[in-house]
């Protein structure tokens, strides 16, 4: 047997038993042709830039640009400007669809795009949590929406089969978005204590297995989130990395415990597609 095999094998274990949550990055977009809204964060800074003027030096970095268009423009300018390089549904892919067919208890999706709702769209028994800014909802971290995308109070996550958390927020259902540098300030300055982590999210994560599809880490703000999402789960995950991973990658995902499969999304996508039959049909 081969060592993706094995691994295959392993995380078809999780689900089986309940206890597989994946984590989704913006790499994920790459499955959908022709994907309608910026797929990655050089993606999106550059159309940010395009739509307005952003001195040289900070252009290529997104949340440092983001900061200036709100500072320079008013945070309003940036929602609006977030709201139409997201405005476009976008159509789940086929790795979306085959997630959102298996009853499981978490999904992490960490970018913008609206696919993952899209695929879960046609349940009932899903709701999601965003992440909320503080300069928009001072003192409130996160806000839950049901199905319908309407706005729910907390308690109605334990009633669902699969919520889906959104820790940098996303077009819908409400425009939410922690994007400029003044918004992970202040969420990294509280999350080490959890604060910003919904409690819901905190209990279906204990002592369950992270599956990181479509994310790098080669970015300090990426491993933080994951790192801190991760906070009291298994000490077993794995992540799908092709390609020769850097070192600040290897560090952390040595760190963290996750191994690396070495597959191409896309061939990963279809060996997933077979895994799960017995929890699909429970």
């Amino acid at each position: 047997m081969t060592a993706n095999a094995q691994l295959l094998e392993d995380i078809a274990a999780s689900l089986a038993r309940g206890a597989l949550i994946p984590y989704l990055g913006p790499g994920l977009l790459d499955l959908v042709p022709d994907a309608p809204v910026p797929p990655s964060p050089e993606r999106l800074v550059a159309q940010l830039t395009a739509k307005t003027t952003v001195p040289h030096k900070i252009r290529n970095k997104l949340t440092a640009a983001a900061q200036y268009i709100e500072n320079f423009k008013h945070r309003k300018s940036l929602v609006a400007l977030m709201n139409e390089a997201y405005a476009a549904s976008v159509p789940p892919g086929a790795l979306h669809r085959r997630l959102a067919e298996l009853p499981l208890p978490l999904v992490v999706d960490a970018w913008y795009d609206d696919a993952m709702q899209a695929a879960l769209a046609p349940r009932a028994d899903w709701g999601q949590v965003q992440g909320l800014s503080q300069s928009e909802h001072f003192g409130n971290w996160f806000g839950f929406y049901g199905a319908d995308g309407t706005v729910v109070p907390d308690e109605y996550a334990s009633g669902w089969t699969t919520l889906l958390y959104k820790p940098l927020g996303a077009r819908a259902p409400a425009g939410n978005y922690l994007i400029s540098d003044s918004d992970y300030v202040e969420v990294l300055t509280e999350i080490d204590i959890q604060t910003p982590i919904p409690q819901a999210v905190q209990v279906l994560r204990d002592g369950r297995n992270f599956l990181f599809l479509g994310c790098r880490f080669n970015d300090q703000l990426q491993r933080t989130f994951a790192r801190q999402i991760m906070k009291r789960s298994s000490d077993r995950h794995w992540a799908v990395l092709p390609g020769e991973p850097t070192r600040n990658e290897l560090r952390f995902l040595a760190e963290q415990n996750i191994t690396r499969i070495d597959l191409p999304l896309a061939e990963f996508g279809a060996r997933f597609a077979t895994l799960g039959a017995e929890a699909t049909a429970a």
